[in-house]
Parts: structure tokens; sequence; C-alpha cells
């Protein structure tokens, strides 16, 4: 078999592939007219099928797509953007030899970690740092270098589950810790703590409950009495701060996140976060605290499982040099940019596109432009939400249950070229645009969008 079309195919995507395709194709055919499911197909279906095949085949499984969830860092879509710089800054240490472990003043072996550790000093007051693969790693890294088979002190109403059914009880055990719960789900008082430190405690540990909050009748010990506690006991005071705020975003109208600067100065002996929430880099977990601790952390056999390559390196530092200029930091870290937008810049951008929308669905669907509220997400500040706006799809002619309508809609919008992903809910598609920072792509691709589901 051999057409243009097929020869355009090898041309673009090899020999070797395109065989495969053929085969398979084949084979296909051949397995359903011997089981009387079809008659032979013409030659150009079976070259069409095979361009289809191939064309599934090579297009790449991880995909840039459009996050108009409202979540703004969605850990499923990859939580935080980068800004431009430090995707130049990866590209230019990946295109050939760098300076990776290599000290340049003395021509000799030198640490990667030297590259982030002075910017992470001087960002939170800690006296050093070390950087890892995400914040879990960082958590269990720590855990396993400075309290190896000794008991870790934590409140019971901080022993969270984060995404994916990871536990802070069960990194724990994987660590070689045990666990020493103390108060109850809701009140835990400094007496709790003083009680049960004894000849096997290793650390006292603080742990941000980022993803969620308790309320009502409830009471806690703030950082600095802990460290205080853990300090009289000649024990250190190890606190795990999740999102990882740098700078402190009230100038900016967020909510207040702790910063590292201010766990650190509490007494946090050890501080660990991450580097794709609110730091707004890559993924990354970050350790900082005493020398001497961090010094412990980096000789475990575990810090070289768990490093950072060097394209996470060099992001990372571009992000927390940024970081530097806080005045300057919510026009170049894309993921403050988006948490900052304004309401009415929002809502301006649904009226724009709602039109479009309109005019491609015709009569079919009901667009509509309805205020709405994000949330900053992976964690981060659960019960805070941000007032945003959205493009509203619902059924015309509503049916008793439209689950299936909606479905088969939000299907269609995640096969576009640039997969859309919005999210359903109150019987109608719901695209908040906080997260739609260009426009003119998304506006590009709708005719291709099928309008079956639309139809139906």
């Amino acid at each position: 078999m051999k057409t243009p079309v097929l020869s355009a195919l090898v041309e673009q995507h090899g020999r070797a592939p395109v065989t495969d395709a053929v085969r398979w194709e084949l084979d296909r055919q051949r397995r359903a007219i011997a089981q009387g499911k079809v008659e032979a197909a013409a030659e150009a279906e079976i070259v069409a099928s095979i361009a289809v095949q191939l064309e599934r085949a090579m297009t790449p499984s991880l995909r840039p797509v459009f996050n108009l969830t409202g979540t703004v860092l969605h850990t499923n879509l990859g939580r935080a953007p980068l800004p431009q710089e430090a995707l130049d800054a990866i590209a230019a240490v990946s295109r050939g030899a760098s300076n990776l472990e290599f000290d340049l003043a003395t021509g000799k072996r030198g640490d990667r970690d030297t590259h982030l550790e002075i910017l992470l000093a001087q960002l939170t007051g800690a006296e050093a740092a070390t950087v890892v693969n995400n914040n879990a790693a960082a958590v269990l890294l720590t855990l396993a270098a400075i309290a190896p088979r000794k008991e870790v002190i934590v409140s019971r109403g901080e022993l969270i589950e984060i995404g994916g059914a990871f536990r802070m009880p069960d990194i724990m055990t994987r660590a070689g810790c045990r666990l020493r719960e103390v108060g109850t789900t809701n009140r835990t008082h400094e007496k709790d703590y003083r009680d049960a430190i004894n000849a096997r405690t290793g650390a006292l540990m603080s742990v941000h409950t980022s993803n969620y909050a308790v309320q009502g009748f409830t009471a806690s010990v703030d950082e600095a009495r802990i460290a205080s506690i853990a300090h009289a006991a000649g024990l250190p005071f190890l606190v795990d701060l999740g999102a990882g705020a740098l700078v402190d975003f009230g100038p900016y109208g967020l909510p207040h996140e702790p910063t590292v600067a201010d766990t650190v100065a509490a007494g946090a002996d050890i501080v660990t976060f991450s580097g794709d929430k609110l730091l707004g880099g890559p993924q990354a977990g970050l350790i900082a605290g005493r020398r001497d601790l961090i010094d412990k952390i980096k000789r475990n056999p575990l810090k070289r499982a768990l490093r950072c390559d060097k394209m996470t390196i060099a992001a990372l530092e571009c992000v927390l040099r940024m970081h530097l200029d806080p005045g300057r930091l919510a026009s170049r870290l894309p993921a403050l940019t988006l948490l900052t937008r304004k309401q009415g810049d929002i809502a301006a951008q649904a009226h724009r596109l709602a039109g479009a929308m309109s005019a491609l669905f015709g009569a079919s669907v009901e667009v509509s432009v309805e205020d709405c509220v994000s949330q900053i997400g992976s964690g981060s500040l659960p019960v805070e939400t941000l007032p945003s706006a959205a493009i509203v799809l619902r059924q015309a002619q509503r049916k008793k249950s439209s689950g299936a309508w909606l479905n088969a809609l939000a299907k269609a919008l995640r096969e576009l070229p640039v997969p859309v992903i919005g999210r359903i809910e109150r019987d109608a598609l719901i695209l908040d645009l906080r997260c739609l920072t260009d426009e003119q792509a998304f506006c590009a691709q709708l005719p291709k969008l099928s309008l079956e589901a639309g139809a139906s």
C-alpha cells in the first residue's frame, strides 16, 4: 500500500511509526472482516484511519490546557504558572553543560544548593537552606534526618491529609519516627505539649492546616510558645508551612498567610514549604532553618534521592530573585498576577467572549455572564475566596436532568486543540475566566468545537 497521503505521513512522522500504524490497522480490518462485523473498507478509508491513529499517537500526552475551573493553583492542572524569565533560565541551562555542581571560583566540585541557599537565607531570615523535589519530600527528609526512631509531638488537630490520600502520620512512619498526638481535634494547650515530652522525644512539630479550617470552640498554641517549650527541653521545633508564602499578601489585597520569615522569627528551627504554591515557582520542597540541622539533613542519604535537577533549580532561582523586589512582584509573577486580577476586568472579558459563544451555539445553549468566586487552591487559604466572573452555559430547552448534556459539552471542550477545563455545578457548565490570559487563542479555536453536545 503506497499513496500520496501515506508518503506525506512518512515525511511527517517517519517510516517506522507509519509502518507500525499500517500493520495495526490492516490487522484490525482483517479481524473485523473475519468476525463478520464489517465489509472490506476502501483504501481511502483505511489510510484516513491510519492518519488518525498517527495523529493521536504523536500528540504529546502532557499538554497545555485552559484552566477555567476557578481554582488558580490547581494541583491536577500543574499549579503555579512560571514567569517567562524562569522558562528562559530553564532553556539556558538545558541546552548544554552548566555549573550545576561545579565551583567556578575554585575549579572544584561544588554543591547545587549554593545556587539557592543565599537567596533563601535572605528571604526567610534562616541560617541555611536546602531544596528537594516537593514539600512532602522535604517533610520526609527532615523527619528522617532529625528524629529517627524518636517520638515527634504534633497537635491532633494538625494531622493533615493532602491530595492523593497522603497523610502526615503515614509520612512520619515512613521517616522512621513515631507520632505522638497531643490535645484534641479542636483544642490543644501548652500543657499538652509539656506533658508529652519524655526521653524518647525527638522534636516538636507544628503543621499549618492549609487545606482546611477548624472553627468554633477551638484553642491552639502559637508557634512562638511551642518553640519556647521545645527549646526549654533542648528539642528542635519543626514547622511544615505547606503553601510557603515568602511575602506578606496584605498589600496585594489578598488574605493573610503566615510567611516563612515570620515562622523563622517565631523560633522555628526548621521550616518546610512548597515551591509551586504561593511562592509561584516550580515544583520543589524547600527546607530553611538552623545551619547545624540543615547540615544534618543534607548528610542524610535520602537527600540525594530527593534532590532537584538543574531545570528546577534554574527556575526556582529566578523566582526567588523576583521576591527580592516585592513592589513589582504582582506584575512579574504569573501566579500572583492571577490571584490579584480585579473582578471588573474579568467580567469585561467575560462579556467580550459571551457574544462569540452565543453566536457559535445559537439557540441551543443559553449563554450568560455571572459573578462567581475563585479559590486559591492547592491547600492554600481554604476558606478564602476571590470575587470573579464566569461564562455560564445552560441547556436552552431545560430537561428534567441535564447531566448527560453537560458532560457531553464539557467533553467537547476538552477535545479542543488546547483543552478547556471548566466545572459543572447547579445544572450549568461554568467557565471562570480568572486564569484566562490568552483570550485570542481561546477565541481562535472556538470554531473547532463540536456542536453535537450543544444541539442534543
